[in-house]
């Protein structure tokens, strides 16, 4: 296993130290991996995400482009229209 080397101001290299004290970590080096590992966890969250929604996108727009789905600015004056004729707010 390879070693790093880390300068931390006092506040933190204190903060990591309670952590351990607490039983919370084992070591400095368990801490720092533990972090890391959240950090990987993170991205690959968030590539998925990313990933998810390119696809939904692109869906959407395949769905729109074989004239499906329903125009935004049609189904919303659709929408005022019918609230306008049941008495709450109309759009004027």
């Amino acid at each position: 296993m390879a070693s790093m080397n880390i300068s931390l101001p006092d506040p933190m290299r204190d903060y990591v130290q309670g952590r351990i004290d607490d039983g919370h970590y084992a070591s400095v080096s368990d801490y720092v991996r533990a972090l890391i590992r959240q950090d990987q966890s993170g991205i690959e969250d968030e590539k998925r995400w990313l990933g998810e929604l390119d696809a939904s996108i692109a869906e959407s727009l395949a769905e729109m482009s074989a004239d499906g789905g329903i125009d935004l600015d049609r189904a919303c004056d659709a929408a005022l229209a019918e609230i306008g004729t049941t008495g709450g707010p109309s759009r004027r």
